[in-house]
């Protein structure tokens, strides 16, 4: 079985890298760094600076209660733009999609490097791991691209009078949150493709097995020996002609 285990080192890694990946998914849609605002009234931005998420906004402010302030952003806001709604759902998806890909290769590594007598029901299950992975990279970069596009061209988001943040910012800027979801979806699309370059084609084994691998006290030496008597009964065995002979 060790040469079966020998088969899964490229998707061991694989999975070493896709849990990391699904971890640093999973902080980049929670981070409020997805657009840096920066404005140029500081009466009550004193920061200068504005943090937008695809679930909240939030800045610094020394003129408001509490010198971090945050304001929550829903899903059912009519206000926010599409591609944060997008992102809401989509990253949502890709944390399922990933959770699933993590637990199916685990289990596919577990039948290779702990053995399973039928061995064809493996392929399917490193399939399934890879097809998860290469979601999850898809689902991830569709919103990081889009949010990214808008940064760019500077698109502006009419925020209710309570965001305390102006419909437009002198100047926008990509945050970090954005880095690591691109880079948590380069590493989710290399180990969906780890898994599915997984090529070895198992069988059960056969149930013709040979009579020393049926009995271990039966070894090939003793029926290398049975068979040369079977065949030749003794006649070529040098024992026999001195035998005749005296």
């Amino acid at each position: 079985m060790m040469s079966l285990a020998h088969t899964a080192h490229w998707q061991f890694l694989g999975l070493m890298v896709g849990v990391p990946a699904w971890i640093l998914i999973m902080a980049a849609t929670g981070l409020n760094e997805w657009r840096l605002w920066f404005v140029d009234d500081v009466s009550v931005v004193t920061s200068g600076v504005a943090w937008v998420g695809i679930w909240r906004a939030c800045f610094y402010s020394h003129a408001l209660s509490g010198t971090e302030n945050c304001r929550g952003i829903g899903i059912s806001d009519t206000f926010a733009p599409t591609e944060i709604h997008v992102a809401q759902v989509l990253m949502m998806l890709a944390l399922i999609c990933g959770l699933v890909g993590n637990i199916s290769g685990a289990v596919a590594l577990r039948m290779v490097y702990f053995s399973v007598e039928d061995r064809r029901n493996m392929r399917p299950v490193f399939v399934l791991a890879g097809v998860m992975y290469l979601l999850t990279g898809t689902l991830c970069s569709v919103p990081l691209a889009w949010n990214m596009s808008s940064v760019l061209n500077n698109s502006s988001i009419h925020f209710p009078p309570e965001f305390h943040l102006p419909a437009a910012p002198v100047r926008q800027q990509v945050g970090s949150a954005i880095g690591v979801g691109v880079f948590a979806s380069v590493l989710m699309l290399v180990s969906g493709l780890l898994f599915l370059s997984y090529r070895y084609a198992g069988t059960a084994p056969s149930a013709e097995a040979p009579k020393h691998a049926r009995n271990p006290l039966r070894g090939p030496r003793t029926q290398t020996a049975l068979e040369h008597n079977g065949d030749n009964q003794g006649r070529d065995n040098p024992a026999f002609h001195i035998e005749e002979v005296s």
